[in-house]
C-alpha cells in the first residue's frame, strides 16, 4: 500500500498567485468585456451574452498566454459546440443523453479540430436546456464570443507586458 501510496507524490510545488499588477489587469479586462457584452445586449436587443463567457474571460485575461484563450479557440470552441448542440436539440430534444452527447461531441470536435476551450464545454448545457433556433449560434454565441476577442486584442496589448495572441493558428 505504502508503494501505491508514493506512486502518487509529486515533487512539484503549487505555483505562486500572479503579480498584483497582472491580478488587476486581468480584473479590468474582464470588466471591460462582461460590461461590453452585456451593454450591447441591452442597447440592441439582440442577445450576445450567455453564462460560458464568464469564464472566457479567465482565460482571455488571466491567463492570455494559454493555448486554451487564443481567438481560434474562442471563436471555433464556442462555434462548434454550439452548432453540435442546436443539432442535439432538433435530434433528441433536451434529453439527459442530449446533454451527454453534446459536451462529449463537442470536447472531440474542438480536440480534433484544435480549438479546444474549456469554458465551451458548458456551451451545450446551456443551449440544450433553453432549446433556442438556430440563429443562437450567431447570437449569441459567435456574436459574443467574437466581441470578447476583440476586446481582448485591444485590451491585453495595450499593456506593455503583454502580448496576444500567442498564435492565430
Amino acid at each position: 500500500m505504502k508503494h501505491y501510496i508514493s506512486k502518487f507524490k509529486t515533487t512539484e510545488q503549487v505555483p505562486g498567485s500572479p503579480h498584483p499588477t497582472h491580478i488587476l489587469f486581468s480584473a479590468l479586462g474582464s470588466l471591460i468585456a462582461i460590461s461590453v457584452v452585456t451593454l450591447l445586449t441591452q442597447t440592441t436587443s439582440i442577445p450576445f451574452m450567455m453564462a460560458p463567457f464568464g469564464a472566457t474571460c479567465v482565460l482571455a485575461f488571466g491567463v492570455p498566454d494559454s493555448p486554451l484563450a487564443q481567438p481560434r479557440n474562442i471563436i471555433g470552441g464556442h462555434l462548434i459546440a454550439s452548432i453540435i448542440a442546436i443539432a442535439c436539440v432538433y435530434l433528441f430534444g433536451s434529453e439527459w443523453y442530449s446533454l451527454a452527447l453534446g459536451v462529449s461531441i463537442s470536447i472531440a470536435a474542438m480536440q480534433y479540430t484544435k480549438t479546444t476551450h474549456p469554458p465551451a464545454g458548458a456551451t451545450p448545457l446551456v443551449i440544450i436546456f433553453a432549446e433556442p433556433h438556430w440563429s443562437f449560434i450567431f447570437y449569441p454565441v459567435l456574436s459574443g464570443a467574437v466581441t470578447i476577442v476583440v476586446i481582448a486584442l485591444l485590451f491585453n496589448n495595450a499593456i506593455r507586458t503583454r502580448r496576444y495572441p500567442k498564435y492565430w493558428r
